[in-house]
């Protein structure tokens, strides 16, 4: 290979300086092995190595080998390490599925392991999204995101997983002494992970009394970030309980995303079960209920679930999205439902079917998650 004007001709061993630290000697005898070979065998802990190799030497047909053992084997163990890897070397649909793998798993399966392996921008993506799949309500993603920070900080760490929050807490409360009072997110230690704290939807952590506690006592948001979305949430309950405003009319998609409250529930098995959300949901008091496998949308007038007054009006609106998810053991879903977004108009105790899994082939448990966007945001712009 080397015969001829070359400075290796003559060398018994020749080095060579892999621009991948991915790449190792083994991979590279499989890659060149494929060239002789139709079939080669990739198991799951050297198909990063393998493909880091055959994306440096262009094998097409290696590299998309690759890419189907990464599809079959996606898991909390792989996960993450393949969706670097997919960004890496450009394999669009691995790292589809591997986010939307993390978006379905995040709040279900959220071992120490997993969070430590999930870096900052990815975090950042997946808080993000209206796709995340929130179990009980917004103020479970704060939690999440504070037992991930710790373990980004503190990733030595190891005890016992019913002990990592309060592990946190002390941390984070030994490091606001030391700081002299000061949020963690305005330290030197914290700033980095502004980015993914300000994905959080705070207007749906404030309006539950606990909730706004907790988030007073950690300190870790600034006053600064807390003090306009208080503003904003008062203007709006004030919106809710002194006009006619029947709820959103015509909103932007996006404006939904964005600013949607996300909540979810699991049905464990297929029986008759039904429930709502703490906080203020804007004088509406809603609830769910799952029978004779439908799902139903319930307004209820009694004012017995929270200490904020129901709505009066006779009529009220909200957009909504639902979307049933059932997963396998390895975290992959086996069944989607989604209604995608919907204007619901319901008059008092009135009650609206909104999904029907009569004639679905369906595995329980499933997952429910629930996007709504009670009042319209100011100045947003109609679709």
């Amino acid at each position: 290979m080397f015969s001829g004007a070359w400075r290796e001709t003559t060398m018994n061993t020749i080095e060579l300086q892999m621009p991948d630290e991915n790449i190792d000697r083994d991979a590279l005898h499989e890659a060149f092995g494929s060239l002789y070979r139709e079939v080669v065998f990739i198991p799951p802990s050297r198909v990063i190595a393998i493909l880091a190799t055959a994306s440096m030497l262009q094998l097409d047909e290696l590299i998309q080998q690759c890419e189907e053992v990464m599809k079959e084997t996606v898991g909390a163990q792989t996960v993450c390490g393949y969706y670097y890897s997919a960004e890496s070397y450009g394999l669009q649909s691995v790292r589809t599925m591997c986010l939307q793998w993390l978006l379905d798993n995040l709040m279900t399966q959220c071992s120490e392991e997993l969070l430590r392996d999930v870096s900052r921008d990815l975090m950042k993506e997946l808080v993000a999204s209206s796709e995340l799949l929130v179990i009980e309500v917004e103020m479970d993603v704060y939690t999440t995101l504070k037992k991930w920070m710790f373990l980004q900080l503190q990733p030595a760490w190891r005890g016992p997983s019913r002990t990592l929050l309060s592990d946190a807490d002390v941390w984070f409360a030994r490091h606001r002494r030391e700081a002299d009072g000061a949020p963690f997110l305005e330290t030197e230690q914290g700033t980095a992970f502004v980015p993914v704290f300000r994905q959080l939807r705070l207007a749906y952590i404030i309006c539950d009394l606990p909730s706004a506690r907790v988030i007073d006592q950690d300190s870790l948001i600034p006053a600064a970030w807390l003090t306009p979305v208080y503003k904003e949430q008062w203007l709006a309950l004030l919106r809710a309980e002194q006009t006619r405003d029947l709820g959103p009319m015509n909103v932007c998609v996006s404006d939904l995303e964005r600013n949607s409250m996300r909540c979810g529930g699991q049905l464990r098995r297929d029986e008759q079960c039904s429930w709502r959300w703490a906080g203020f949901n804007f004088g509406w008091d809603l609830v769910v209920c799952y029978t004779n496998r439908r799902i139903i949308f319930r307004r209820s007038a009694l004012n017995k679930s929270c200490g904020l007054g129901v709505s009066l009006l006779w009529q009220r609106k909200v957009a909504f999205r639902l979307r049933l998810t059932s997963l396998d053991r390895a975290g992959r879903a086996i069944f989607r439902k989604d209604t995608e977004y919907q204007m619901l108009s319901l008059r008092k105790d009135q009650e609206l079917e909104v999904v029907n899994l009569e004639d679905q082939d369906v595995i329980f448990p499933i997952y429910v998650a629930c996007n709504f966007l009670y009042l319209p945001r100011e100045g947003r712009c109609p679709d």
